[in-house]
């Protein structure tokens, strides 16, 4: 069973590249057998209907690669080698990564997830079933995409959560609506970072970029503007469009922002495509 989903450009193909790893909600019975949790549990530590947000992708020109399986089970933004060493206590590559490396140990609530450790035999069978055919996935439509256009942008899409960590008065701070993470502009060129921040901004939400997410594994290791190749993680705050409490949807809100991430995908082809070459070399 495959649980790499990839649609492609239902209109003029562009350089856009949408992929969403982590909004995935199955977890395999062999890896079901090895972890404690719950559904709400699964749903709640996703990138809660992200893949939903992005549907439309597709029809403004881009690719669209979904994985279906959930982070308890791999954690496609992370390197084949970010291994917790108590996850994976044999690893001859483990190291202390508090809870969640490329397998989690714990969620994050701080519960445990594994069962128990792992050996280096479940380890591998993850990566080798759910890490490495959404990454060789990843690569080799990213590499078409390169051929075909002469560029290509990877836009990671992910969710957060609406607050983070708390002040000195007890309190949280509040995120902003959307934080585009480029490594200190570094992952990306500067025509389409700008573009991100304009577009959210002129749709009325607030943008704060690098802060709190500056861009994971993916972002850092896809991101080579040099060579032709961006790549920008985007976070979404879940409170433009999910009750956090309940998990539900909120209806209208969550048709507004699909429809602001849909003009999004389109104005970024566009600039791909009109803008003449990317610096490379």
């Amino acid at each position: 069973m495959s649980y790499v989903e990839l649609t492609h450009p239902h209109s003029t193909p562009s350089a856009v590249l949408v992929e969403v790893p982590h909004s995935g909600l199955q977890v395999p019975p062999e890896v079901e057998s090895e972890i404690q949790s719950t559904p709400l549990a699964v749903l709640r530590d996703s990138d809660i209907y992200v893949d939903q947000l992005f549907q439309r992708a597709p029809k403004s020109g881009a690719t669209l690669l979904v994985s279906r399986v959930s982070r308890y089970v791999v954690d496609l933004n992370r390197g084949p080698d970010e291994v917790d060493s108590a996850a994976v206590p044999r690893h001859p590559r483990g190291r202390h990564i508090p809870a969640r490396g490329v397998v989690w140990r714990a969620r994050t609530d701080g519960t445990p997830l594994l069962r128990a450790p792992l050996s280096i035999e479940q380890f591998s069978r993850r990566l080798e079933l759910y890490y490495n055919p959404y990454h060789q996935a990843l690569r080799d439509v990213a590499a078409q995409i390169l051929q075909q256009h002469g560029r290509v942008l990877i836009l990671a899409a992910h969710s957060m959560p609406s607050s983070g960590r708390r002040t000195i008065g007890g309190g949280r701070v509040r995120r902003a609506d959307v934080v585009p993470g480029t490594r200190g502009r570094s992952t990306a060129d500067g025509r389409i970072i700008d573009l991100i921040d304009s577009h959210f901004r002129e749709a009325g939400l607030s943008v704060k970029h690098d802060d709190p997410y500056r861009g994971g594994w993916t972002t850092s290791s896809y991101g080579a503007p040099k060579r032709g190749q961006h790549a920008v993680q985007l976070e979404l705050n879940r409170a433009l469009y999910v009750d956090e409490r309940t998990s539900e949807i909120k209806k209208a809100d969550f048709a507004r922002l699909q429809g602001v991430l849909e003009q999004l995908v389109h104005e970024l082809g566009e600039l791909l495509r009109d803008s003449g070459q990317f610096a490379t070399g």
